[in-house]
């Protein structure tokens, strides 16, 4: 099975971000625990500051793969686009938040790609990503 994980803006910067919110292990580390742990699904990672490719990315994927986990960071509260984008394509979707967004500030409590999500995990740190993956091995 083949799941991507999409990171959106300032992901880029885990490790080095927020520790306290976000930890000190950057998202490359991570992503090469991950392939270790479950060599049995081929995995990609995209990360992209840019909306537009976010959108690109989940079209061009989004009637192929067996699952995306998608992480839109602040675009979860902005974009209209990426949760249009969900609704366009074939391929579930997973959200996944590494805080507990409920816990921060108001804006942060609403999401545009929920509503079109098959799942939603928050709060769980780099482990949601593991957990998302484990969503589509049933």
């Amino acid at each position: 099975m083949k799941i991507i994980i999409i990171n959106g803006p300032n992901l880029n910067l885990l490790g080095k971000r927020e520790p306290g919110i976000y930890g000190n292990l950057t998202f490359d580390a991570y992503f090469d625990q991950l392939e270790k742990k479950y060599q049995e699904v081929e995995l990609e990672y995209f990360q992209s500051n840019i909306e537009g490719e976010i959108i690109d990315k989940m079209h061009e994927v989004g009637f192929t793969y067996g699952g995306i986990v998608l992480n839109a960071a602040a675009y979860t509260h902005t974009s209209v686009g990426i949760g249009d984008a969900i609704k366009s394509i074939k391929t579930p979707v997973i959200e996944v938040h590494i805080s507990n967004v409920y816990q921060r500030e108001e804006f942060r409590h609403h999401s545009y790609i929920s509503p079109n999500a098959n799942g939603i995990i928050v709060g769980f740190g780099l482990k949601g990503y593991e957990l998302a993956l484990l969503s589509f091995q049933e």
